[in-house]
């Protein structure tokens, strides 16, 4: 357990809780401490889905900008990448993921948000890219995810202004999966991938792997890696499960042991 993010498990679903007071500024440590709880989930079996979480105020407002005013280039090269690690490490969890937002989602708390599956928003949340107006550009993920998600010119128009997105304009390009009022954030959230946490995890994670990927090449390429994840998961106890219960049962009857 870090000292301003902790992995807390309940009924086979994780939350990565962050915790740095007032905004939960994502300053080199938060990122080191973020990987740390990505990797932790990751590995543990008994976790089966994942909830990303800032806290009833706030999700994240951002990098911490009095720690990079005054960075060089050569400094900011380095620690971009680490930055960039961090987030990816969150985007590669082999389980489902939610980001359930709060109050600010901004800069960097954004960028972390887009390497959830889905994101569950409070109706008093404002997200967003404000890089722009600090004379810079998004550095972990803003250009790359975001246009992925909503398209190119929604996206460039966010990052263009760095204006701050509501929730129901959120919700209506695609930022956003669900709107809720800010109190339930946590519980929808909760809520949304407690239907995963009894599911075929290794079907679950190898569906996951193939959109992702398929995504970032050609169809061809994609087929075959969906073609690859299917074959291979006639090799689990899930996929005997699953069928023995369809044929005996009927559909959505079986209960998976995640093997």
């Amino acid at each position: 357990m870090g000292e301003f993010v902790r992995v807390e498990v309940d009924q086979a679903i994780a939350t990565i809780r962050l915790d740095r007071p007032p905004m939960n500024a994502l300053n080199a440590q938060v990122q080191d401490e973020i990987a740390a709880a990505s990797a932790e989930v990751s590995a543990d079996p008994a976790i089966r889905a994942v909830v990303l979480y800032g806290g009833a105020k706030v999700f994240a407002a951002g990098a911490d900008i009095k720690e990079m005013a005054d960075a060089s280039y050569g400094r900011m090269a380095a620690n971009s990448r680490r930055l960039q690690a961090c987030f990816t490490a969150v985007a590669k969890i082999p389980k489902p993921v939610v980001a359930a937002v709060t109050g600010y989602a901004l800069g960097g708390g954004l960028e972390l948000a887009l390497c959830a599956d889905f994101r569950v928003v409070g109706q008093g949340a404002r997200v967003g890219q404000p890089e722009i107006l600090l004379g810079v550009i998004p550095g972990a993920g803003g250009t790359q995810r975001l246009p992925r998600l909503i398209g190119p010119a929604r996206a460039k128009d966010i990052v263009f202004t760095g204006r701050f997105v509501e929730a129901d304009e959120a919700l209506a390009i695609g930022l956003a999966d669900r709107v809720v009022p800010d109190a339930e954030v946590y519980d929808a959230a909760r809520s949304l991938v407690a239907r995963y946490a009894t599911g075929p995890a290794l079907a679950l994670r190898a569906a996951k792997q193939a959109i992702d990927e398929g995504l970032e090449t050609d169809l061809a390429t994609g087929l075959e890696i969906e073609r690859l994840h299917f074959a291979g998961l006639f090799a689990t106890e899930d996929q005997r499960t699953g069928m023995r219960s369809f044929i005996e049962n009927g559909p959505g009857k079986a209960t998976f042991a995640g093997q």
